[in-house]
């Protein structure tokens, strides 16, 4: 039997996930979760083969992978999203997803593409398999990462400092760095580097006057552009992984 962790915030959406999968005499349904604090207990209590996940602004896809190694489980992810762009889902490739279904998708194939990444497979769509071929990481410290999750909700220079506590000629330094390092010309597009980078919904907003300053503050979640001090950690090469292109 495939046990399948159903998540999602809209109920119409699991009820129907759960006759879908109700119909396939090999999937069980493990869990139905509609809201954060039960995705721990769930994933704990019922040891779920692949966690099927419906993708909005709401969606903890850095909690949930933070279940998959504090729980040590070998859960695989699959992802129904309305749409994702290339760099969000190699983000997520890397972090163990191991699908990504368009919700224009029908039932049969939401079957089969769970029936293959239970077999060690993988799901994505043709475009999104292009794409990865020209993906690069990018490590970047936890400073760099606040400062971008900043930048990209808008903050101008005098209101970063305030938010980090540091001085107003550190942010332009640091800014400089930060341009040099992702390759974007100017304000906006580095603004729209962060927005693409960031998973959805995780960027987290630094308050006027918050302790960020601090050493291991909480930046925005940004699993490729990793949120490490680049100066004290050694990067990891990207792990090849099989990937079958759904046409």
């Amino acid at each position: 039997m495939i046990r399948i962790l159903v998540y999602s915030t809209v109920p119409i959406v699991t009820k129907g996930f759960a006759v879908v999968l109700a119909a396939v005499p090999e999937f069980e349904l493990a869990a139905v979760c509609s809201m954060e604090d039960q995705l721990a207990q769930a994933v704990s209590a019922t040891s779920p083969d692949l966690a099927l996940i419906d993708l909005d602004e709401e969606t903890p896809l850095d909690r949930l992978f933070e279940l998959r190694r504090d729980i040590a489980t070998q859960m695989r992810i699959v992802l129904w999203v309305q749409s994702i762009s290339p760099e969000l889902a190699y983000q997520t490739l890397r972090l163990g997803v191991r699908g990504i279904l368009r919700k224009s998708l029908g039932g049969d194939v939401i079957v089969r593409c769970l029936q293959k990444v239970a077999q060690g497979e993988s799901w994505f769509d043709e475009a999104l398999t292009a794409s990865f071929a020209n993906m690069r990481t990018i490590r970047l410290s936890q400073r760099e990462c606040q400062l971008l999750s900043l930048v990209s909700q808008g903050f101008k220079n005098k209101a970063i400092a305030d938010a980090l506590l540091i001085a107003e000629p550190t942010v332009k330094v640091y800014l400089s760095r930060l341009f040099r390092k992702v390759g974007a010309k100017d304000r906006l597009e580095l603004a729209l580097y962060g927005m693409r980078n960031a998973i959805t919904g995780q960027v987290s907003m630094l308050g006027r006057g918050a302790a960020a300053g601090a050493r291991g503050a909480a930046g925005p979640r940004m699993p490729v552009l990793m949120a490490e001090d680049s100066e004290r950690s050694t990067p990891r090469p990207p792990q090849p992984l099989p990937v079958r292109s759904i046409a």
